[in-house]
């Protein structure tokens, strides 16, 4: 399939395991957008989006990113009682899949990362 036959693609990851004090961290996670974005010469549009929520159940306690970037979003939501992290980068361009979920694999240091990656037609 041709470049211009695709809409984007998009990776999906589950991470376990996570370092807590990096999920826990609204500069870490702010530091990750920075560097994810750089690796893939994806452009930011705006701020990073860092609320704080969930807070009726441990489960979905914690920290929930938006990253809008000139050619989609990079998204992440954190569970602090379960150390876990859950990333969606979206991109209208193609990127480097493998070297986005070894960075996001080492940054948040997970014991256990599952990954999707979806073409978009």
């Amino acid at each position: 399939m041709k470049q211009d036959e695709l809409y984007g693609m998009e990776i999906i990851l589950d991470l376990y395991g996570c370092d807590y004090k990096v999920i826990t961290s609204r500069s870490a996670l702010r530091n990750f957008v920075r560097r994810m974005c750089k690796l893939l010469d994806m452009k930011r549009f705006g701020k990073t989006l860092l609320p704080h929520f969930g807070h009726s159940d441990p489960k979905t306690s914690g920290y929930s990113m938006l990253q809008f970037i000139e050619t989609s979003s990079i998204t992440g939501h954190f569970s602090e009682s379960k150390k876990s992290a859950y990333i969606n980068i979206f991109s209208c361009r193609m990127f480097d899949a493998a070297k986005a979920i070894n960075f996001t694999k080492k940054f948040f240091k997970a014991k256990k990362v599952k990954a999707r990656t979806l073409i978009r037609k």
